[in-house]
């Protein structure tokens, strides 16, 4: 799938006000300074579509964007940014899950994982979630260009291996994207176009 037309469709902190549409929507999540915005834009082929900013966790809004005219791509907030208050982060934290409680679209969530570090608890605790909610997601490692390709593989089996040893039986599905190199992207969108289709057929 080739990302042919994306817009700006709306922004705000009430999940009753996401758009009404009955199309798919797919969730972009993950802590702050993850390569998030970097990499929808590079998804979309769009520079500024996400804003990205050299401030970790400037996106506090659920953000929607119209892809190709027939699915929703949502750029949510960033997780774990130590420089925010408390409250915002319990704020964060509540619409977060409003989110992903009540949004009868979402298909899969996309967890963002810099493949530069070791497992980290929040990221972890936050999947446990998912999957104890039965809410689909896949797991986007970023920024595969700042490791040579031996320490990609090391790093990602060693991730995976984190979490069977923690509660899954099977992990998730798994990308590795670069977004300087555009790596993964067309990984990426060919797995939503078949869940996109899959969508469509279930309908």
């Amino acid at each position: 799938m080739r990302v042919t037309h994306s817009e700006f469709v709306i922004s705000n902190t009430d999940v009753a006000k996401c758009p009404k549409d009955p199309l798919a929507e797919y969730a972009f999540i993950g802590r702050s300074n993850v390569g998030k915005s970097s990499l929808i834009n590079t998804l979309c082929a769009r520079k500024n579509l996400a804003k990205t900013s050299g401030r970790p966790g400037k996106t506090q809004l659920i953000n929607h964007f119209k892809i190709n005219k027939n699915w929703f791509l949502v750029d949510l907030p960033g997780y774990g940014y130590a420089k925010t208050s408390k409250t915002n982060k319990k704020a964060f934290q509540q619409l977060i899950t409003r989110y992903f409680e009540k949004r009868q679209q979402l298909i899969s969530a996309f967890v963002l994982i810099d493949i530069r570090h070791e497992p980290q608890r929040i990221d972890l605790d936050f999947m446990e979630w998912l999957g104890t909610n039965y809410i689909p997601f896949a797991i986007i490692f970023t920024k595969a260009d700042k490791l040579k390709p031996l320490a990609r593989e090391r790093n990602i089996k060693h991730y995976l291996e984190k979490m069977k040893e923690e509660m899954w039986e099977e992990t998730p599905p798994h990308f590795i994207t670069s977004s300087l190199h555009k790596t993964g992207v067309e990984e990426v969108l060919t797995y939503i176009d078949q869940l996109n289709t899959e969508f469509k057929n279930a309908r």
